[in-house]
Order: structure tokens, then sequence, then C-alpha cells
């Protein structure tokens, strides 16, 4: 018997709403995929046949089944299938508090899950909402607010995290200054800014980051604000370059410009026009 996929693809003209998704699928024989910009909404990703490989961060994650990866907005990943079948769900998704709740369940970076294996919670929702898309032709986009409310609870009641080395070891000594940057990164930050904030030297402090995330701290501010220009410029197009620079923490729209080009491949105004395009 062939397997279907399925894929549904909701408009996303109504951003007030806290919650929304943008697509939801099954995939009977996943693609490969790279995405060195990343990817603009939250992405689920969950292994229900096969296996996977997935890459983040310079790292190799697994997927057998009943694991799944919870990718944040605009990280660079790509992925590919182990063996000739890998069957996959999966669900993009953003609103205008995601960020609240995700921070209100802890849910702060990319990580790797593993559904209950007697009953799988995660993917039963997934594949509840496609079946109501399907039953119902009333099926709204408040429907899918409250299902996907119901997926993020899931997620942090049922959903294991899988402990990785390079993403947990060392996080915790690390994340009140994640937080505090993720609120501040556009004032002017540096290196002994951060290190005074943590009361560590900045040789600690960068040696902390170097094992968690295998970057700088000064480097993870950048990439920081270069994430949030890449919102910017995907929610508001119509705001000139140096405006956003500046909103950013970038005083010189050149420096911005070229700081965004080294780091995603493309210019800002490029990068406008691959996702703005209708």
């Amino acid at each position: 018997m062939v397997e279907i996929k399925r894929r549904y693809v909701f408009s996303v003209s109504e951003k007030s709403l806290p919650l929304y998704i943008e697509s939801i699928g099954y995939n009977p024989q996943e693609e490969d995929f790279a995405r060195p910009e990343g990817y603009p909404y939250y992405h689920w990703l969950q292994t229900v046949k096969g296996e996977g490989t997935f890459i983040f961060n310079n790292e190799e994650y697994r997927l057998p089944v009943g694991h799944g990866i919870l990718l944040l907005p605009f990280t660079p990943h790509s992925y590919f299938s182990e063996g000739s079948r890998w069957s996959t769900i999966y669900m993009t998704f953003s609103g205008a508090a995601v960020e609240e709740i995700m921070t209100s369940f802890d849910i702060h970076h990319t990580n790797v899950y593993s559904d209950k294996k007697d009953y799988p919670v995660l993917s039963n929702i997934v594949h509840k909402i496609m079946d109501n898309i399907d039953d119902s032709s009333e099926f709204s986009r408040l429907d899918s607010s409250e299902y996907l409310f119901s997926y993020m609870i899931a997620l942090k009641k049922y959903g294991d995290v899988e402990k990785q080395q390079s993403l947990s070891q060392y996080y915790d000594k690390i994340r009140p200054l994640v937080n505090w940057l993720e609120d501040h990164y556009a004032e002017d930050i540096g290196l002994q800014d951060m290190a005074n904030r943590m009361n560590m030297s900045s040789q600690y402090l960068t040696r902390l980051f170097q094992q968690t995330l295998k970057m700088s701290p000064y480097t993870f501010l950048v990439q920081l604000r270069i994430r949030e220009a890449k919102k910017k410029i995907l929610t508001h197009p119509e705001v000139p370059l140096r405006e956003i620079a500046e909103q950013v923490g970038f005083h010189d729209v050149s420096h911005f410009i070229a700081t965004f080009k080294r780091l995603e491949g493309f210019t800002p105004k490029k990068y406008s026009k691959l996702f703005n395009q209708t």
C-alpha cells in the first residue's frame, strides 16, 4: 500500500494570534534538506518510521523512531535519511505570544526530544490535527492555536530531552547571561561587560561558551543581533535597513550589512527578497 504525503499550509495573515500553525504534514519518505539560513518559524520534526540524521551547531544527532527535534527560528541546519526509509511528521509555527510561552515552559534553545514509547503523545497530537483538518471544513486558525498550545504542554510534560553534552552540560552556567542578552542585545555590550555581569573572568566565560555553544560570547551576541535583524526584515520589510541596524545594536549600517553577508552568505536586501517574495 502506497502511503500518501500529507501537507497543510495556513495563511499567516492573522499574526496577532498568540499561536498559529504555518504548516503541518506527514512525509512517508523524508527528503534531504540543507537550510544554511534556517527557517523563519519554530519547526518540529519527528521520526515515525526509519531513522534520520540531523545536523546543527556542527553536531550530528540521530533521530530514530519516536525522536523529534524542535528548532528555533533561523537556526542553520540540515538533515538526511539513514537507510532506504525515513518517514516523518512536522509542524512549523509562530505567534504573537510564542516566545513568552516558550520561555514559560523553559524552552530556550534547539533540542532533541523523545516521545513516550508506550503512548506517543507528541506524534498523536500532530496526527490528530491533520485528521481534524481533513474531517472539518470549519477548521480555523483558532482551532490550530488551541491544538498548538496542547502540543506545547505535552512537549513540556511528556517529551524527554535527549541530553547532549554540547548543548546541556554547561548551559545552566551561562543561561542567566543568555537570557539577559535576549533582552539587551541592542545595547552597547562588550566581552568584559558580559563577564562582569556573570561575576567571572572573561577567559572563563569564553571557555564556558566554547564548551556549550562552540563560539565566543561576543560571537553569540553578534549572531543574536543578526537573528533579530532577520526577524525584523521578515515582519517589517518596509523599515529601512539603517533603522533595523540601529534597533539590533549596530551603529553603522555598512558594518551591519557586511556582518550579515559574512554570516548568512547574502545581503539583507537579498534576504528580504528571498523571504518576502509573493
